[in-house]
């Protein structure tokens, strides 16, 4: 049996959460095989790329970040580590921090990040943290080995965000991950290119990055550990009738993971799904619950949907003019103003009538969106083709997701005759041919109201 663990940035954030983790991943050593991945300490991440940005600037106080660093990496080693551990591991994450401040210090006088210096700058939390908790197992005498991912893990060059190389990949993880005795310690997150070039996976990439392992190592099983049961049917926040669902489809994993869920990072999937191996997500706060499988295959259930999610803070944009009507290519010259200036469409629609175009996106893109619009389709604006842009601001996008609604006739018409009757407008609809999610857009003060009435319609509580 061999697990692939996964561990976040808030279950390893100090010494106190770092020694429980290690607790849970002994135990699972003394059943499996196992290979453990950790992302960065909660916060460091953001650390970094906040320095990153004022050395851009010319500024120098990123100098206080560092000095931040610092003092949380020494706070930890000395809480888990003395003697001679204590030291060695003090005097290698002394000379990890030193080169991240010369790699600072150059952004600085440039005053220039590039995507490329940016992954390198972004990885040292992985790999601080990773080579900490790699000492700390040795100290209390469970053999583990620091295994840096950018060795294994070859992408190209789209620096940020990077495309995997997965044949070169899973060689190099077959021959190095369990070639040494011990618990191999991995980082997440980060890989490197064909030049040695640090790359990164995209931001929450270290589930990825388990994802990758896994496959390489022909994992039985991976785990990702977070501070959740594990998949609940809505925000308890929000719900607080909200339960764990057992066991959820692939296809519904990455789309609770698209509308704000936060349960797994949606390309993970990718080399899972092809090696056919299941998730499960776990809580390092209660690791008796049994979590939410993820499999490609659920057992067969009787609940119409699974889950009910939702993205804040949307805008709606209406194209309006009848001069759109029976017009070929209007609708993608209205879409290359998004693509060009790299502006997600979260929801698009237009009526039959071809009157309106409707762009749901994020808020703080709206206005941007609207004004580069009005220079791309100048023309079209000054011939009346286009009449004017409408925007329609503080929305929240809600989603219903399930298998079962495949091929269910009645789910669109009691999902909107509940929201009907409970007095909800709702602004702008979409559903995929898939059928595994109906969205829409309400008024951002209905959201909790929505929701709650949404699972207890569908779900019985």
């Amino acid at each position: 049996m061999i697990k692939v663990l996964k561990f976040g940035g808030s279950s390893v954030q100090d010494a106190e959460k770092i020694k429980h983790v290690c607790s849970i991943v002994i135990e699972e050593s003394k059943k499996s095989r196992v290979a453990v991945v950790f992302s960065a300490m909660k916060g460091i991440t953001d650390l970094l790329l906040n320095s990153a940005k004022i050395a851009a600037e010319g500024k120098t106080n990123y100098i206080e970040n560092i000095g931040t660093l610092l003092l949380r990496q020494e706070k930890a080693v000395n809480e888990l580590m003395s003697g001679n551990f204590a030291q060695e591991a003090m005097a290698s994450i002394k000379e990890m921090i030193e080169e991240l401040e010369s790699l600072l210090k150059g952004v600085e006088l440039v005053r220039e990040c590039s995507p490329r210096s940016l992954d390198l700058i972004a990885s040292f939390g992985e790999r601080l943290n990773n080579f900490l908790i790699a000492s700390y197992l040795n100290s209390i005498g469970q053999k583990a080995h620091y295994v840096d991912s950018r060795e294994i893990i070859k992408t190209n060059k789209q620096y940020t965000r990077a495309i995997v190389y997965y044949e070169e990949t899973y060689k190099n993880i077959k021959q190095r991950i369990f070639k040494e005795e011990g618990i191999p310690v991995i980082t997440g997150f980060i890989a490197s290119a064909e030049d040695g070039s640090t790359t990164t996976l995209g931001r929450n990439g270290s589930d990825f990055s388990a994802s990758i392992i896994a496959a390489g190592v022909g994992a039985n099983i991976i785990e990702i550990w977070t501070d959740v049961d594990g998949v609940l049917s809505a925000d308890p926040k929000i719900v607080k009738s909200a339960f764990v669902v057992p066991e959820i489809s692939v296809e519904e994993a990455m789309e609770l993971s698209y509308f704000g869920a936060k349960v797994i990072h949606p390309s993970t999937v990718i080399p899972a799904f092809e090696k056919g191996i299941p998730m499960c997500i776990k809580n390092t706060l209660n690791p008796s619950a049994p979590g939410t499988m993820i499999v490609k295959k659920p057992k067969a259930h009787n609940m119409p949907i699974i889950g009910i999610a939702s993205i804040n803070d949307v805008s709606i944009i209406n194209v309006v003019g009848g001069g759109m009507i029976g017009q070929p290519g209007f609708a993608s010259k209205v879409f290359e103003t998004f693509t060009k200036n790299n502006i997600n469409m979260i929801m698009i629609s237009q009526a039959s009538s071809e009157h309106t175009i409707c762009i749901v996106c994020l808020a703080d893109d709206a206005k941007k969106a609207i004004a580069l619009m009005k220079e791309d389709l100048s023309f079209e604006l000054k011939s009346k083709a286009i009449e004017k842009f409408e925007l329609k601001e503080n929305l929240v996008i809600v989603s219903i997701i399930g298998e079962n609604m495949r091929g269910t006739p009645g789910v669109a018409g009691k999902l909107f005759s509940t929201l009907g009757d409970n007095n909800i407008n709702v602004y702008a609809i979409a559903q995929g041919s898939s059928e595994r999610n109906i969205s829409f857009v309400i008024k951002k003060e209905e959201t909790e109201k929505s929701i709650n009435v949404i699972h207890k319609s569908f779900l019985g509580v």
